[in-house]
């Protein structure tokens, strides 16, 4: 039996991370205390409407797309109707087809033409701000008179300055700007249920 300090990583490595996480958190809860109930009270808003939240983002960021719309279609932790969302990364179809025929960079902003009314919210996810799809869908739920938040990291441009509310984590690190992003999406998704 191997000795389990082997397969531990350096000295301090987790505790470290630890510290990293905790203290960016910290750092945002003033920017997420003043800015997530305004945006709960528009999601509620634009929903109660007839309107729909599509969410968009690549890698990891897609993987939290899909949890997003998840939590909202199903449930966070009440009970209550369920909500118009949509991941606009989960239909591969679609997908690949808008990426074979156009370019990959139009994948979501296509989708977000098919589906974005005018009061409809884009959830618009990129850890560096720079992802083009990301941004060319953020460009088209403009022009159809969508709103745009945006979930980002530092510096985070130009998704921060395109988008109705930025949320931008105050780390460059992407697994604690993903981690952050959970964060902010699970207190979202908890005080939309508190609203409704």
């Amino acid at each position: 039996m191997s000795d389990d300090t082997t397969r531990r990583g350096p000295p301090g490595a987790i505790a470290d991370q630890h510290r990293e996480h905790a203290e960016a958190l910290a750092a945002w809860l003033p920017t997420l205390e003043r800015q997530l109930p305004e945006v709960a009270r528009a999601l509620v808003d634009s929903l109660d409407a007839g309107g729909k939240v599509l969410i968009c983002g690549n890698g990891g960021s897609a993987a939290d797309a899909q949890h997003m719309a998840a939590e909202l279609v199903s449930r966070f932790e009440r009970e209550r109707r369920a909500l118009h969302a949509a991941a606009l990364t989960v239909d591969t179809s679609a997908l690949t087809a808008i990426a074979n025929d156009y370019s990959f960079e139009r994948v979501f902003s296509r989708q977000v033409e098919a589906l974005g009314r005018a009061g409809d919210i884009l959830v618009a996810i990129s850890t560096s701000g720079r992802s083009p799809n990301v941004l060319a869908a953020v460009e088209t739920a403009q022009r159809l008179g969508m709103m745009v938040l945006a979930l980002t990291g530092t510096p985070g441009e130009p998704l921060h300055e395109k988008a109705t509310w930025s949320l931008r984590a105050p780390c460059g690190r992407t697994a604690r700007v993903q981690e952050l992003h959970e964060f902010a999406m699970h207190c979202l998704c908890g005080l939309v249920e508190e609203l409704l």
